[in-house]
């Protein structure tokens, strides 16, 4: 029995028509050789930013879609469709950018929004340790202020994107005796002197899917990285941080103004 949904609007079905065609030629033919690779390859990357398949959510002035959530959820149901894995389009785009997005300054925002939806900047972010699952108040990657940077020391392991990732927004202990209150968000650049790469782990399935170790020895970064300010309990706070870039702009309730198409799960 097909279900009848009335939640999608005429502009995502078009955009939907956008997103299938480009899977279906760009992504579902290489689905075997990113299997053997572990990875997607970065002219896919490319050409899902030149098609405006990344950071869809975010304004326009940094090259980002100006769409809504509803866009992101057509991306989303795509990728399912076509039964692709190791495309982190969404990952990248709702999740990762939008901590840049919504807590990042002006010139961090011009610095690296640009490269994430133009598909050149891959983006990771880097939370899980060895021993530290969810429970991050855990970590034990520290982020030390000398004068005007930040001394990294630390591992992670499980990272979506460790390979081919460009930026990683990286979790921290600022402050190791404020417990939860002393972790930070600090960008990290993946050719920093001192940042390393382990292994890519074998998983059980997704093996397109690019997961890695990812070790910080020393790593010195600018202040200017950190991500608001130091501390979840700050004005720009975890939660805020995990929210999306701007307001959610859900499609209109069905009945409303512009009309929503009815379409059947296909």
């Amino acid at each position: 029995m097909q279900i009848q949904r009335s939640v999608f609007r005429d502009d995502h079905e078009m955009f939907r028509t956008t997103v299938r065609r480009f899977f279906e030629r760009e992504c579902v033919p290489r689905q075997a050789q990113w299997n053997e690779a572990g990875m997607v390859d970065r002219e896919t990357w490319r050409k899902a930013g030149r098609e405006g398949l990344l950071c869809i959510t975010l304004p326009e002035e940094y090259g980002g879609g100006g769409r809504d959530y509803g866009h992101s959820a057509v991306m989303a149901e795509e990728v399912a469709r076509c039964g692709l894995s190791g495309v982190t389009f969404n990952m990248h785009s709702d999740i990762i950018a939008p901590y840049i997005a919504r807590v990042g300054n002006a010139a961090q925002k011009d610095k690296w929004l640009p490269g994430a939806c133009s598909g050149e900047h891959i983006l990771g972010i880097a939370m899980t340790e060895p021993g530290t699952g969810s429970d991050l108040k855990a970590v034990r990657t520290t982020a030390v202020r000398d004068g005007d940077e930040y001394v990294i020391n630390g591992s992670k392991t499980f990272i979506s994107n460790g390979i081919a990732g460009d930026l990683f927004v990286v979790v921290c202990k600022t402050d190791p005796a404020a417990g939860a209150k002393g972790i930070s968000l600090i960008v990290v650049e993946a050719n920093r002197e001192g940042f390393r790469r382990g292994r890519k782990l074998d998983k059980v399935g997704l093996h397109a899917q690019d997961t890695a170790e990812l070790f910080f020895d020393n790593v010195r970064v600018p202040a200017f990285n950190l991500l608001g300010e130091e501390g979840m309990d700050s004005n720009t706070s975890w939660r805020n941080c995990r929210r999306s870039a701007f307001p959610l702009r859900l499609p209109p309730p069905h009945g409303s103004k512009p009309p929503c198409s009815k379409r059947s799960i296909t």
